[in-house]
């Protein structure tokens, strides 16, 4: 909506506090301003506002900073299938955890009243958990992985839902797909999902044939990507034994034309610096999953090597890896992850509070090329919002005099976050 557009209508005009991050500055807090869905505004242009915009004005909320609003926060890595035993089975290192409990629950989702009651509870738990935006992984069964998105939609979470598409290497005989099965079931998932589908291509679970299927489909229909890449040294030693024609993990996804500006591969814990590179060239985005990388002990990325080499980074809970759906704790883990680094090397530069803001909102928006529509509170984008109380009633964080914003939005807020999504109007 243009706000030189005098016949134009807003349903809410919002007053008060306004944290975002832009492709200069990691945060920047908006104080004392005015947002209706067409426009944000100094405070005190609120006469000259109210003239343009008549009795809609006189409808905002008023916010102390304490109460502020910042954009929907982006889980760009979660399998929503493995929601059902988050918390648990932590016990083994990767490959061994996708055999013993990943793969046989997982089959289980072609009944889809099974299916139903995992979905439903895993998108009613990320929405309270800060996402408006998530990156999901469902199974290899169609119709499931159809209501996963349609279970999104019904609680106002905008989704981006992968089937999955393995065909070799799963210790679950009746869970994978030929080839020529996973084509068929992927185009039947498009005619449905239109341009949002994602392809899951895991290499050590699909063949080569297979994954040229999959980067023809994606090609052709200009289709996001997503995937997993160097999560542990055991899984990138597995790939090089499987695909010994390739130069690197890097190389396999590239010469099978899986890499592009629409692809979201999470950890890359292992990758050289040659491969981020290629990520780079490519436009390819990696999705940051610390909790899941320390729990199932893969590693630890090195994010500022990443944002270095300019690769596009964002965040993800990869849950059931991960124990927690909570993207407030994907924050709270890059910062560990970050000061581990610099405790290891004093030479490491650790993250700030304020990049690792940008990486959960913003960068979580390029990273799935939503970021015309979401990410910040820029003109013309959608009103895709959080609304954050740090101040509730016997709630664990204590504010003092003279605070100013920054401390309880930056710092205090990672301690303890009450988010209510704002409906997209």
């Amino acid at each position: 909506m243009n706000r030189n557009d005098t016949t134009a209508r807003v349903a809410h005009v919002f007053r008060g506090t306004f944290v975002h991050s832009t492709p200069r500055a990691a945060v920047g807090i908006l104080q004392n301003c005015v947002l209706g869905i067409a426009f944000i505004e100094k405070d005190q242009d609120v006469v000259s506002l109210s003239k343009l915009w008549g009795e809609y004005i006189n409808q905002y909320e008023l916010y102390i900073f304490y109460i502020f609003f910042m954009p929907g926060m982006v889980d760009t890595h979660i399998h929503a299938s493995q929601y059902s035993y988050t918390g648990t089975a932590l016990d083994l290192p990767l490959l061994e955890w996708l055999n013993t409990y990943t793969f046989p629950v997982e089959a289980k989702y072609k009944d889809l009243e099974f299916a139903n009651n995992v979905y439903t509870k895993v998108v009613r738990r990320t929405v309270k958990n800060g996402p408006t935006t998530a990156c999901y992984f469902a199974t290899i069964h169609t119709d499931a992985s159809l209501l996963l998105g349609e279970l999104a939609d019904k609680f106002g979470q905008r989704a981006l839902v992968g089937k999955v598409c393995m065909d070799s290497n799963s210790a679950v005989p009746q869970y994978k797909e030929s080839p020529s099965e996973c084509k068929e079931e992927t185009d039947q998932l498009c005619k449905y999902e239109n341009k949002n589908i994602l392809s899951d291509c895991f290499a050590p679970s699909c063949s080569s044939s297979l994954l040229s299927e999959l980067g023809e489909i994606a090609n052709k229909n200009k289709f996001h990507i997503q995937s997993r890449i160097s999560e542990n040294e055991e899984e990138v030693e597995l790939v090089k034994t499987l695909f010994p024609s390739c130069k690197s993990y890097t190389d396999v996804y590239l010469m099978h034309n899986l890499l592009t500006d629409r692809t979201v591969m999470a950890h890359g814990c292992h990758l050289t610096d040659e491969e981020l590179e290629i990520f780079r060239e490519t436009g390819s985005a990696i999705s940051h999953c610390p909790n899941s990388n320390i729990s199932v002990c893969s590693g630890m990325l090195n994010v500022r090597n990443v944002l270095n080499h300019r690769v596009k980074l964002c965040l993800g809970t990869d849950v059931a890896g991960g124990y927690s759906p909570s993207m407030l704790d994907a924050m709270r883990r890059t910062l560990d992850t970050s000061k581990t680094l610099t405790i290891q090397d004093p030479q490491h530069k650790t993250l700030s509070f304020e990049e690792v803001f940008r990486l959960a909102t913003l960068g979580g928006s390029e990273a799935l090329s939503l970021d015309d529509q979401i990410g910040n509170f820029v003109v013309g984008k959608d009103f895709d919002a959080l609304r954050v109380n740090v101040c509730v009633p016997d709630g664990p964080i204590d504010l003092f005099p003279g605070e100013g914003p920054k401390i309880p939005v930056l710092s205090k807020f990672l301690i303890y976050l009450r988010v209510v999504p704002v409906p997209d109007t």
